[in-house]
């Protein structure tokens, strides 16, 4: 697998490391094992400048880590019983980060399939964000972790890039402000991406 991705490469603007991180390598590391999740769906999110990103407001004890620095782990619990895995981008002091929409678990699928807690197929183990930070054992105590470490528990390794014509942008799902902003990136065609599948062009 690639290296490990740098500080500098997440001190950018999240709609600019968004399609890059697209056929990126997300791995957790426990005492359970390893699992790895090939990325093929994320989404944008610019902070203060974004009023569908949870820091628009400023920075709350939730979202403080989203102020940087950049290269850590934003989670949150949704709906009450949900997970959501975020990476924090651009620069110090700027509110912006990318959730990890859904992949492909690469490497331990059966302890990807032990955490899910159900017999989904292999395309769903890591499709849709909860699901995802399930099959990778994320959850609240993973909260501000540093991702560029390559020592470290969770770590993000550069992949086969995706060519221009593969990825696909359109508008993020489940928001209710700004909801024409088209900063939903995934994989054209690739079964692991979740519903509602986008479409090219």
């Amino acid at each position: 697998m690639g290296r490990v991705l740098p500080r500098s490469f997440y001190a950018r603007p999240a709609d600019v490391v968004a399609p890059e991180l697209l056929g990126c390598i997300v791995e957790s590391e426990t005492p359970e094992g390893l699992v790895a999740v090939r990325l093929t769906e994320v989404e944008a999110y610019a902070g203060e400048d974004d009023p569908a990103s949870h820091a628009w407001r400023g920075p709350t004890p939730r979202t403080e880590v989203m102020f940087g620095p950049p290269g850590r782990l934003y989670v949150y619990f949704t709906y009450g019983m949900h997970w959501c895995a975020n990476l924090v981008c651009a620069s110090d002091g700027v509110a912006a980060a990318v959730l990890l929409r859904g992949g492909e678990v690469v490497a331990g699928e059966g302890l990807a399939r032990a955490r899910r807690g159900a017999r989904p197929p292999v395309r769903r183990l890591a499709s849709g964000p909860a699901n995802l930070a399930s099959a990778l054992g994320l959850d609240g105590s993973w909260h501000g972790s540093d991702v560029t470490a390559a020592s470290g528990g969770l770590r993000v390794r550069r992949g086969r890039a995706a060519d221009a014509d593969e990825v696909i942008a359109g508008p993020r799902v489940g928001v209710t402000r700004a909801v024409d902003v088209a900063w939903r990136f995934s994989l054209h065609g690739d079964p692991t991406v979740s519903p509602p599948r986008p479409r090219a062009g």
